[in-house]
Formats: C-alpha cells, structure tokens, sequence
C-alpha cells in the first residue's frame, strides 16, 4: 500500500482528494494535515510514502515545510498556477514533482504511483517552462566540485536533462539506446547524491552546467 500524507488548508479540498486516494486499492490516506507545521510532525509520526502538499498554506507555507520534512517520503507539489513562483524553490528544497489542483482525477492517481515508484514528477514542457521563468532566482548557486565525480559523458547526459529531455529524447540526441541513458542518468543521480530526476535538473542549473535561455 503507498501511504499518502494531505497537507491543504482547505477541509474540502483535503476531503476530495482523500475519497479519491482511499477508494484506490494500493494507496490509502494515512494523515491529513491543515498546515505546513502539521504536516511535518504528521509525516515523522506515520511515516508516508508520498505527501501532497499545498505550497501556499497560512503559517508553515508548503515551501517551508517541504525543507523541514524528515527523510523518507516524497513530496508532490500542489498549486494553483502551473508557474507558480515557488514551484521551483520547492524542488529545490526536495520535492519531486507538482501539479495543478484542477488536475483530473487520473492523472492525480498515476502521479501518486509516479512518485511513490521514485521517479521525477516532471513533464519535459512544464521543465522547460518552469525553469526558463525561474531558475535565475536560485539564491545561492551550489559548488560545482560534485560534477567532477561525473565522466564527460554523464555531464552530456546530465546537462541535457536539465534542458527537460526524456530519456528517449537524450538517446536520439547522444546516438544511444533509451536503457544506455537511463544508465547514464541513474549514475549521475548516484555520484550526485540525487534523489531523483527533479533533483537533478536542479543541480544541472545551479552548478551552471546549463544556463536558462539554453533550451
């Protein structure tokens, strides 16, 4: 079973989601959490899988409290606005994906399975997108010693990704296989230290690696 932790200052919106999730036969709704301060000692307490996290709650905001989470589940970032400000910084700080509260019911339910499996929830557009508007307000740029651990090919690969590519799409571009990409990626998420894809596309700005205009 996933266990899914809700973060939303709406009791309504809480409730949807959470007949939604429960009438799943993998996941189940395990807390529910009315602000970003509840929601960190709910998560240290049950443990989730997968948190749903509204990033603009009163008090503890969804940002803050994407920081704070102890280690161990995997944060998806629910907002309003597809280019919300803070989306970026919540990557940053450790989630692994967002979506837009009016999604389909769905999509909502794979996005869940997504991140509970490990992997980014992030679309190649919604990459580009997201970070052409955004990156260049990363605060302080990370040191880029860590990419020395990287051989000349994982820094293609690793730049490429930063752009939003697929797996498929950084195959065709490097003339290699889907799965020897995937390889390439998940060496470079290793050597890195990053939990998954969003976490990658992070570093690949921040050590400057890639630059936003380069997409």
């Amino acid at each position: 079973m996933i266990k899914v932790l809700l973060a939303d200052d709406q009791a309504l919106v809480r409730a949807g989601f959470k007949a939604l999730l429960d009438a799943q036969p993998d996941m189940g709704v395990v807390a529910e959490a009315a602000d970003g301060a509840q929601a960190v000692r709910l998560a240290a307490s049950t443990a989730p899988d997968v948190v749903l996290m509204d990033i603009r709650m009163p008090g503890t905001d969804g940002l803050t409290a994407t920081r704070q989470m102890p280690a161990g589940p995997r944060i998806i970032i629910l907002t309003t606005f597809e280019l919300d400000e803070y989306v970026f910084e919540a990557l940053r700080g450790g989630a692994s994906g967002f979506l837009v509260k009016d999604t389909e019911p769905a999509e909502l339910i794979q996005a869940v399975r997504v991140v509970a499996a490990g992997e980014a929830l992030l679309s190649p557009s919604v990459t580009r997108r997201l970070i052409a508007e955004y990156a260049t307000r990363a605060k302080e740029p990370m040191s880029a010693d860590g990419l020395g651990l990287l051989t000349e090919r994982e820094r293609e690969v690793l730049a490429l990704v930063g752009t939003g590519m697929t797996n498929d799409e950084i195959a065709a571009k490097l003339f290699m296989s889907p799965a020897t990409a995937k390889t390439h990626v998940s060496r470079a998420m290793m050597k890195l230290h990053a939990r998954d894809r969003a976490q990658l596309v992070v570093i690949a700005y921040e050590s400057g690696l890639v630059r936003p205009g380069w997409l």
